[in-house]
């Protein structure tokens, strides 16, 4: 483990006879530091949002987010820059790694800290002055198993991260929800060297998740891009009424429609584009989840995730490289080329794989957008403790299930708890579509080697 700090800035002879010295974390130079690698750098400044205190992020893809979630992948040298925003006393503490930078004083006062990002998992930076964590001052760091692919030129990003999910409402009254959506074409990366046009909500598949309760009112706003070259609209599985949705939300390029519908049914329920040909918009990545919460809420877990699956029809066979087109004759034929969680291959391993850790309660929240095939959704080493099928929360769950069967346009919620340390595989457990892109990883950090499971014979494991 590598690790260094340094302090700049007026304060800066102040801060650092104030610093107290990470124990397990050996010092290096700058120059030294540089030359193991070129680190990934972030720079922090710490401010005042939303009536907290908080870390901002300064630069790239971090700018302007409050407490940013760092991404960083397994081995490479790090380096954050902490800059005083507002004048009072900070530091940042990165938690599992045990590096402390020193203490900034006075604004624009500065720090500097290395390490190297040994361990994959999910792991929490904060500040250590009294009370500043709990005022706001916590984020988080993720170390993705594996090296860092080179930047791709294909294409955007499209994977919605399997975290990105709105916090449980629990208990509430009804009241009016309004939704914004955005329907966006844009080249995405579908595998390295691949590219594909998708149709998207909000540019990412699937699209938002979205989070109301039994009885709001859900007002939704659709917008077409001005650059969009197809109409496209919005088909809830949640809404009685005509179409969905889709009879109000026909929406052209550069417009703008709204539909108002009342959530009468908790359940998790499928939204997609319904613009005709609808399969031919689903396929090509317009489809999400809205959850209705029963009265109440749901019982509480530890982690909750989103996952999707779905297929694309490309001309050329899988795996081939530069820009893929959609083939209409092998969609209507259902002969798909990809299959695929949240929308390309290796959106769950490469990407953004799932992370949690012994002991946490899991819960993933999983639909087909499709548009053909039924999944047989299965986590490999692992057993469901809980199971509402077909999305129906208020049906008594299913306990201790294997694989859950979800058709397209269905979904399924899924409860487990973790006991054991590894890297468990999402899976349609139709498993030869894994050599087609259909695959992800669930990181839990922990031991491995327990009374569960371990190598070799019952005695080779722990005492009884």
């Amino acid at each position: 483990m590598l690790a260094q700090t340094h302090n700049h800035g007026a304060a800066a002879q102040t801060a650092q006879a104030e610093t107290t010295p990470a124990p397990s974390a050996p010092a290096q130079s700058v120059a030294e530091a540089s030359s193991y690698h070129n680190p990934i750098v972030f720079t922090l400044r710490t401010g005042i949002a939303e009536g907290r205190m908080v870390y901002i992020g300064v630069g790239g893809e971090i700018d302007k987010q409050i407490n940013p979630t760092l991404t960083l992948y397994e081995g490479e040298l790090v380096q954050i820059n902490l800059i005083n925003g507002e004048g009072a006393e900070h530091d940042i503490f990165i938690d599992h790694y045990n590096v402390r930078s020193s203490k900034v004083v006075g604004r624009n006062a500065s720090s500097t800290i290395f390490f190297t990002a040994t361990s994959p998992g999910q792991f929490v930076y904060f500040c250590t002055i009294p009370g500043h964590r709990e005022a706001g001052m916590e984020g988080l760091i993720r170390v993705i198993a594996g090296k860092r692919t080179a930047p791709a030129t294909e294409g955007a990003d499209i994977v919605r991260d399997p975290g990105d999910l709105p916090a449980p409402i629990g208990q509430r009254t009804p009241q009016v929800v309004k939704v914004e959506l955005e329907t966006i074409e844009l080249k995405g990366r579908l595998d390295d060297g691949t590219s594909y046009v998708y149709w998207t909500f909000n540019g990412k598949v699937p699209g938002p998740f979205l989070r109301v309760r039994v009885g709001d009112t859900v007002e939704v706003k659709l917008k077409n891009a001005p650059d969009s070259l197809m109409v496209h609209s919005v088909d809830f599985h949640a809404a009685t009424g005509p179409g969905g949705g889709a009879h109000a939300t026909q929406t052209d390029p550069g417009s703008e429609t709204m539909v108002t519908f009342k959530a009468l049914k908790p359940g998790v329920f499928v939204y997609h584009c319904a613009t005709p040909s609808v399969a031919h918009h689903i396929t090509n990545g317009m489809y999400g989840l809205i959850l209705v919460e029963p009265e109440g809420g749901l019982p509480q877990v530890d982690r909750e995730f989103y996952v999707m699956q779905g297929e694309l029809y490309t001309v050329d066979s899988f795996g081939t490289q530069g820009e893929q087109e959609m083939d209409y004759d092998k969609l209507t034929s259902e002969r798909p080329e990809y299959f695929l969680f949240n929308g390309s291959v290796g959106a769950l391993t490469k990407t953004h794989p799932l992370y949690a850790n012994i002991g946490e309660t899991v819960r993933i929240y999983f639909g087909v957008g499709g548009p053909n095939f039924t999944s047989s959704f299965h986590v490999i080493g692992e057993i469901f403790d809980q199971v509402y099928i077909f999305g129906s929360i208020t049906s008594p769950p299913l306990t201790n299930v294997q694989t859950v069967t979800v058709p397209p346009g269905g979904s399924a919620v899924v409860d487990f708890k973790i006991d054991r340390g590894g890297t468990f595989t999402l899976v349609d457990h139709a498993i030869s579509r894994v050599e087609r892109g259909l695959v992800g990883y669930l990181i839990v950090d922990g031991p491995e080697n327990d009374a569960i499971m371990h190598h070799g014979p019952a005695s080779a494991g722990p005492a009884q």
